[in-house]
């Protein structure tokens, strides 16, 4: 792994990264969850495009600050991955639950030396990433859209639509203005614009 390091990334970027998690372990991983505004100061100061009323917990790993843009209210749930080896962008109030993973980058395995690819993901507006799923490089989920707890989008997501499972499948698309929801699903449920769990 050492030598597709090398092969990839510059000694500054290395260097960079490594200031990176050592500020990032000092600063922000023990803070208490209330300190949204402290840690989302950090990641600005690192080069991230924070919007406002962000929230990111302490113990979410984020690879590297300048590729990540989070639009307001977007949401970065604990114990999250967010591997940034290309460009992440969150829209407005989209969340990204806890222990998931966005994994912006691959190794080209037909190659014999595993070239790295990177691939941007886009997770659109409203869009939520539930809890241990992982969106793989190149894919965008669309406004409004759901990739279940512990899904695997290995493709794009369209607005509004629920996916499930591994490989993501299509679920079915998301009622407008449902009412009256189970009792058991109020902690499973996508939350409205300008809300989430996480907060």
């Amino acid at each position: 792994m050492t030598r597709l390091a090398d092969q990839h990334f510059s000694l500054r970027n290395r260097l960079f990264r490594a200031v990176w998690i050592v500020c990032w372990t000092l600063l922000a991983t023990w803070t208490p969850p209330p300190l949204h505004g402290w840690r989302c100061a950090i990641l600005r100061l690192f080069g991230a495009k924070v919007g406002r009323g962000v929230r990111v917990y302490g113990s979410a790993r984020i690879w590297y600050p300048p590729y990540l843009t989070l639009d307001d209210g977007a949401v970065i749930g604990w114990q999250s991955v967010i591997y940034c080896q290309a460009p992440i962008h969150l829209g407005r109030n989209a969340i990204v639950s806890q222990y998931a993973q966005l994994i912006a980058a691959t190794h080209d395995v037909d190659a014999p030396d595993f070239p790295l690819v990177a691939r941007p993901i886009e997770i659109g507006a409203d869009a939520w990433v539930a809890a241990r799923a992982i969106v793989g490089p190149g894919v965008g989920l669309g406004i409004g859209s759901v990739l279940g707890a512990g899904g695997v989008a290995f493709s794009d997501i369209p607005d509004g639509a629920i996916h499930i499972g591994n490989p993501a499948r299509f679920l079915r698309t998301r009622q407008s203005g449902a009412k009256n929801p189970s009792p058991h699903a109020l902690n499973e449920m996508p939350a409205p614009p300008g809300h989430s769990p996480h907060r």
